[in-house]
């Protein structure tokens, strides 16, 4: 209770700071792809959010998790420290729920259904859009939960950055790039070592003699280098552009090391083909290569797509967008040591999607539909309907309904499991969601925004692992309702966001609360600018108590941080972050140790 009455004092003070016209600070319109075109922030029918570049240098944040545990609606655990396995749970759903992209091409492994957010580097990244709510009539499969598209680096200029910090946390990073409009190049490369702490504490362990117990206290650490590059370039109304992305990584832990390689890159060709008609053709290609020679177990994923996407225009208020989808994918898993693989599987999707924008005064509307059939399993349908209604010039209001589905992975089809346990089911049907949604925004002006929200997702056919020796089936139901709160502030030197989270995600068959889903969650980030060349910031977050494998009931956490940037002059920069101040002993997951009391400094030139 101390820590809610302290973010609400905290909020209510940044709250009733004066608003004078002459320290609003006028904001940049942000144009998001929540419905596969870039549209204003301000005009899109979902909860979005946007974390740009310049927030991300803000925060002098060392990973993705470090960023994603402040938004709203976003669960995100790690099982130690930098590079030790993460997992994101967006509204509750599971963490193969929601869809990742980078720069618009799926990212997850197409055998486990999951992304390594834990071997991204923040460096690599321009910006992050979250897309809260159902999406799949506009993407297809796993968009329960919503959509997190993460767009790699544009650097215009040299820039080099150099890093250390606690748990002997080296980085480094230099690119170049020079862009005229949106013609033009980017390529950075970086890496990162970090000889860490114990991922792992005794409390993991059944015991002192509990002979599966794999604590050990030793370091695990980390080392990563990574790439990303793009170019763009005009031949008369066409613009042809091309990214590439590549993350090559080694994590510890208690008895071994896994090393993964992700990499995703991707071509487009974007242009005018008619006075009223703009397209989009893409082709992209994503791999991901996770081998642990402890276990003897390796994931081979590849995935290769197409798709064109067309905008027409039915006049001044109307737009038109439809397109197809093309995808196959190959997996396998591999048993090391009896040198064959347990599941090699192939497939391809094809999905048609249409949807039709339209504005008739106050009122937005949104209609849209896809329909996609796979080799695996079969034809699926899926369609999502939003209306807004704007009053005035500061108050906007939203309701939407959408369907969602996931398909079951490689591995939850076909894995010939371990004596039969665990094993695949190949009449594994898609998970299937439908969800509904309330939002109500508010913006005075340029320096502020509020919003509210309120969701119900219900999931049928859940793929659990259950049975005699449990195997794969559909039998499991979930429930999921939530709110939202949000605020931001823009005021002369002053910025601030805030936002909470309440959840109530549960198994809608037993009543049990979903594992490591918090029922309350909230953060406040507040910054000042002192000058032209300090700027310092502060970080609260909250987490309510949660569940956990075994029965075990994790409390709440509160967690202050700290971070400053001083320019020394327009080139040369020192940056600064000082995590967990009070040093508090909490847990994230049972039995896995939190960094303590720690500090990281960074050099940035940038002529």
């Amino acid at each position: 209770m101390k820590c809610v009455c302290f973010l609400t004092a905290a909020i209510a003070a940044v709250l009733s700071m004066p608003l004078h016209a002459d320290d609003i600070s006028e904001q940049p319109t942000v144009q998001v792809t929540a419905s596969r075109v870039a549209v204003a922030i301000d005009a899109t029918l979902a909860d979005v959010s946007v974390i740009t570049r310049e927030e991300i240098d803000s925060s002098v944040a060392r990973d993705v998790y470090d960023l994603l545990r402040l938004q709203a609606g976003v669960d995100i655990y790690r099982t130690g420290g930098a590079g030790a396995q993460t997992a994101l749970f967006l509204r509750g759903t599971n963490a193969n729920q929601a869809l990742v992209l980078i720069d618009g091409v799926r990212a997850a492994s197409a055998t486990t259904g999951g992304f390594t957010f834990e071997q991204l580097p923040l460096d690599a990244i321009e910006r992050i859009e979250i897309v809260r709510g159902p999406r799949a009539s506009y993407w297809g499969a796993d968009a329960i939960g919503g959509v997190i598209q993460i767009f790699t680096r544009r650097l215009d200029g040299p820039r080099v950055a150099l890093g250390y910090g606690s748990w002997h946390d080296a980085d480094g990073n230099a690119g170049i790039g020079h862009w005229n409009g949106d013609e033009g190049y980017s390529v950075q490369v970086g890496a990162r070592h970090v000889r860490g702490f114990s991922a792992t504490n005794p409390s993991l362990c059944n015991g002192p003699n509990d002979p599966y117990c794999s604590y050990d206290p030793d370091a695990d650490g980390y080392r990563n280098s990574n790439l990303a590059a793009r170019a763009a370039h005009r031949f008369g109304g066409q613009l042809l552009a091309g990214s590439i992305y590549r993350s090559q990584g080694q994590s510890q832990f208690d008895q071994g090391y896994t090393n993964v390689i992700n990499q995703v890159g991707g071509v487009t060709l974007d242009g005018a083909l008619g006075d009223n008609w703009t397209h989009h053709l893409g082709a992209g290609a994503a791999r991901e290569d996770l081998t642990t020679p402890a276990y003897g177990s390796a994931y081979r994923s590849r995935r290769w797509n197409v798709s064109w996407q067309n905008e027409i225009a039915l006049g001044e208020q109307q737009q038109l967008i439809a397109g197809l989808d093309y995808t196959h994918e190959e997996g396998e898993s591999l048993d090391l040591f009896a040198g064959a693989a347990r599941v090699r599987d192939q497939r391809h999707d094809t999905g048609l999607f249409a949807g039709w924008r339209a504005r008739w005064g106050a009122l937005d509307s949104e209609l849209s539909g896809r329909y996609d059939d796979s080799s695996a399993w079969g034809g699926t349908g899926t369609g999502a309907l939003a209306l807004g209604w704007r009053l005035g010039d500061a108050w906007r209001s939203y309701a939407s309904f959408g369907q969602g589905f996931r398909a079951p992975t490689m591995n939850e089809s076909h894995d010939p499991g371990y004596g039969g346990w665990y094993a695949g089911n190949p009449a594994l049907q898609p998970e299937r969601s439908r969800s509904a949604e309330v939002g109500l925004e508010f913006t005075p002006d340029a320096s502020q925004r509020a919003k509210a929200s309120l969701y119900s997702t219900r999931i049928n056919d859940l793929i659990s692992f259950t049975g005699d020796q449990n195997q794969a089936i559909n039998i499991a139901h979930a429930a999921i309702d939530g709110a939202e709160l949000g605020y931001e502030l823009r005021q002369g030197p002053w910025a601030a966001v805030a936002n909470w989270t309440w959840e109530r995600a549960r198994n809608a068959d037993t009543r049990q609360r979903l594992l490591r889903r918090a029922r309350d969650k909230g953060s406040l980030v507040i910054e000042r600018a002192l000058g032209e060349q300090v700027n310092i910031g502060a970080e609260i977050l909250y987490n309510g108590h949660r569940n956990d494998i075994g029965n075990v009931t994790l409390g709440g956490y509160t967690v202050l941080n700290l971070r400053a940037r001083y320019a020394f002059n327009e080139a040369w920069s020192l940056n600064a972050r000082l995590e967990n101040l009070a040093d508090r002993d909490y847990v994230v997951v049972h039995g896995y140790n939190v960094p303590g009391r720690s500090a990281f400094v960074q050099v940035v030139w940038r002529p």
